[in-house]
């Protein structure tokens, strides 16, 4: 007779406990802390970073000396602000100049063109 009323008193416990408050009812499980992650370092890609050679047109505004395709692109917008050659109403039309429009070969392009432009004029 005692298992019988062990047994009886372990449901009761359980009906009660699924008519309790969940929060009541649950475990609270320890969550572990996360270990610190280490930070790579970011490492630049040694595609642009390559110095090229660039063609006689485009060494007029760049330079004669071997650049990272980066550094050519960061010049020629140097080039274009120094010389307010952005479109006035549409800022994203750079204007061609006398030594741009050989490079460009039409009097205004989209800066979204720039970089195809680059990749023509450099080995």
């Amino acid at each position: 007779m005692a298992k019988t009323a062990k047994k009886a008193a372990k449901k009761a416990v359980k009906k009660a406990a699924k008519k309790a408050p969940k929060k009541a009812v649950k475990k609270v499980a320890k969550k572990k802390a996360a270990a610190p992650k280490k930070k790579s370092a970011r490492k630049p890609n040694a595609a642009f970073m390559a110095p090229l050679n660039a063609s006689p047109v485009l060494a007029e505004v760049v330079g004669s000396k071997p650049l990272p395709r980066t550094e050519i692109v960061k010049k020629i917008w140097d080039y274009i602000r120094k010389n307010n050659l952005q479109d006035k109403k549409n800022r994203r039309m750079i204007n061609a100049d006398t030594k741009l429009k050989p490079l460009f070969g039409k009097d205004q392009i989209s800066m979204f063109d720039l970089a195809k432009i680059v990749s023509k004029h450099v080995k």
